[in-house]
């Protein structure tokens, strides 16, 4: 099966470490934090304030802040557009991710 690296012909950097909950997972120079979290098969990394319904990645592009996440402990980060760096640590994010 062809990836998405072959395809593109992409040579990225040595993979990296960062943590989810605690969870290691593996990361790629250049990936943000959501491409991270999909390639380790987490889809939903946030729940709504008013249900608690999980969410994750919907458009993909910053704007509808579906995404939210705490990383290194700065919480309503868009998962989509913030850059993954090696230690990361991320944390799912219930509601307005502060302690209110």
């Amino acid at each position: 099966m062809t990836s998405p690296l072959d395809l593109a012909d992409a040579h990225p950097g040595p993979p990296f470490t960062v943590t989810l909950d605690g969870r290691e997972i593996e990361a790629l120079p250049g990936q943000t934090v959501a491409a991270a979290l999909w390639t380790a098969g987490v889809t939903a990394w946030r729940t709504t304030r008013a249900d608690g319904r999980p969410r994750g990645v919907f458009c993909g592009i910053g704007v509808c802040f579906d995404c939210l996440v705490t990383v290194n402990d700065r919480p309503n980060q868009r998962a989509c557009l913030v850059p993954v760096a090696p230690g990361d640590v991320i944390r799912t994010q219930e509601g307005t991710g502060h302690d209110d």
